[in-house]
């Protein structure tokens, strides 16, 4: 579910038809699509918040696509308390129906304008054509003046969208805006918190994206918003697709938007009650010319459990897996980072740049740049230092957030864990991930130690870090030798990697795989880039000794 990069805008049905191109795999568990989908929320908010509603929109839309046709199928969908934490999300989406009807004019008049840009510059090219058949070369000159003084020479940037800038040639910068932001975002939580707000409260309404007073009621009573005002808006838009209307609340999300063309689009199905009412009610609104084709997730077997740690195999180099080659990188490429500032990049704001995509899946979905700070594993090192002179693994978390279509390692999260020599499992996941939400943070990755071996992913790893990707798919792994005094940055092939690991039954720690490129470097090349200067800071929430 990476981000897209820039380009020109699009209409919703486009958009719609971008967001449910990702690939749901009901092998991954449940816990997992459930981080993912709290992820899809937060990058949608910052989106937003920085004037980009096209990418806001198609989150909003994947998320709805995901929570309510994908996850009420999972195999693992009532266990536990999968079933309440499933409720929550379709709160989630009951709320940002608002969101996508506020957006979608806002969207559908960029793309009109754009269109627009485009058809006039085309007729006044082929006026300029004719008068230069039937003129002198001086009149041709004067009315191609006038042609392109009539119009932007960039339609795209005609329409508001911002500088796109290469992640390699604007670390500085980069380094520049995010401690501004962070500091802001920061200081905006503290405000916010300081009015009284608990941090629950604050959550919620963050993740609706609503600040307003009309979200309350849907917070107070979750049953009757589900059955009462949910099914009135959904029976008026489908009288409306019909050719007739009917009153629906004054705060429901129904409303018509302003556009100059009428066209409908299917939003994804709402179920009432999963335990007693499985037939689903079909959200339709205004946008696009034709009806959304929809999949059906098909529940499959239960998820693989995760391989066992085989702590007797012996550790002979010839049943580990190959490590991918490095490209050499050139002394400018690897620590060039300044840039010629033009005059706008003096006060650098989200909404005035964006950090183009810097490297693509084997698939072709394009991946975000992740900005790393380069003293972040000696800190790392330093801390483990006692474990691994134990000849224990420590495992660490990285968390960071999105800024300009770019994603930047912020904190460096210790969990309560426990570990030997070839293993590091984080125990008490609930406190991880309350304090990953309480500081509105996302996860980018994790970082680990091999105290005694050498750099590289073994199968316990890959099928730890399929569970990062599957979040999110710019998610690295960082691997510390520090005996051999190595390093590197890793992430799964996609494909083969992800559906290899997914796929796996097999146990043991060093088991083999039949694809060869099952992981490969995410730094040289890749779509990480170490930027000198950028700040973070360690959390660490394991108890004291």
């Amino acid at each position: 579910m990476a981000g897209q990069g820039p380009g020109p805008p699009m209409n919703v049905e486009q958009i719609v038809h971008q967001a449910e191109n990702f690939e749901y795999n009901p092998l991954v568990p449940f816990r997992h699509w459930s981080r993912s989908a709290g992820t899809l929320l937060k990058e949608a908010d910052i989106y937003e918040s920085e004037g980009n509603d096209q990418q806001a929109y198609l989150l909003l839309f994947r998320h709805a696509r995901l929570v309510l046709d994908h996850l009420p199928t999972h195999p693992e969908a009532r266990l536990g308390e999968n079933g309440s934490a499933l409720q929550k999300l379709r709160k989630d989406v009951l709320r940002n129906f608002a969101r996508l009807e506020t957006l979608k004019p806002r969207i559908n008049r960029r793309y009109d304008r754009y269109q627009w840009i485009l058809k006039e510059r085309s007729r006044t090219k082929a006026a300029n054509d004719r008068a230069a058949s039937l003129s002198p070369r001086g009149s041709e000159n004067a009315a191609e003046k006038r042609g392109h003084s009539m119009l932007p020479s960039d339609p795209a940037l005609s329409n508001g969208l911002p500088e796109t800038l290469t992640a390699g040639e604007n670390r500085d910068l980069a380094v520049q805006l995010a401690h501004k932001e962070i500091r802001r975002r920061a200081t905006a939580r503290k405000a916010t918190r300081q009015t009284g707000i608990s941090e629950e409260e604050e959550h919620e309404r963050r993740t609706a994206g609503l600040w307003g007073g009309g979200e309350e009621a849907l917070i107070k009573n979750d049953h009757n918003v589900d059955r009462e005002l949910l099914s009135k808006q959904i029976h008026n838009i489908r009288l409306q697709v019909h050719g007739t209307k009917e009153d629906v609340p004054r705060h429901a999300s129904s409303r018509d938007s302003p556009e100059t063309k009428e066209a409908y689009y299917q939003y994804p199905s709402v179920p009432q009650q999963m335990a007693h009412d499985q037939s689903a009610l079909q959200i339709s609104a205004r946008n696009t010319s034709s009806d959304i084709s929809r999949e059906v997730a098909t529940p499959m077997l239960q998820p693989p459990l995760r391989p066992p740690k085989d702590l007797g195999l012996g550790m002979d180099s010839q049943s580990l897996p190959p490590r991918p080659s490095k490209e050499h990188i050139s002394r400018t490429q690897s620590t060039g980072q300044r840039s010629t500032p033009s005059p706008a990049q003096q006060d650098p704001k989200p909404t005035t740049f964006t950090f183009k995509p810097s490297a693509y899946l084997e698939n072709g979905t394009p991946l975000r740049t992740i900005f790393l700070p380069p003293d972040l594993r000696h800190r790392f090192l330093s801390i483990a230092l006692p474990n691994t002179r134990a000849n224990l693994e420590t495992c660490g978390i990285l968390c960071g957030t999105l800024i300009s279509n770019a994603l930047f390692v912020s904190k460096l999260v210790i969990p309560e864990q426990e570990s030997t020599s070839d293993t590091c499992e984080t125990v008490n996941e609930s406190e991880l991930f309350d304090y990953v939400d309480g500081e509105d943070l996302m996860v980018l990755g994790w970082i680990h130690t091999h105290p005694t071996q050498t750099c590289f992913m073994s199968s316990r790893d890959l099928h730890t870090h399929c569970g990062y990707q599957v979040m999110m798919p710019e998610s690295i792994a960082i691997v510390c030798a520090p005996s051999k005094e190595d390093w590197g940055v890793f992430r799964l092939t996609d494909p083969p990697g992800m559906k290899s690991v997914l796929n796996c039954t097999q146990s043991g720690l060093f088991h083999p795989h039949a694809e060869a490129n099952i992981y490969t470097d995410a730094l040289r090349p890749g779509h990480v880039y170490e930027a000198r200067g950028l700040e973070f800071d360690v959390v660490d929430l394991r108890p004291a000794s």
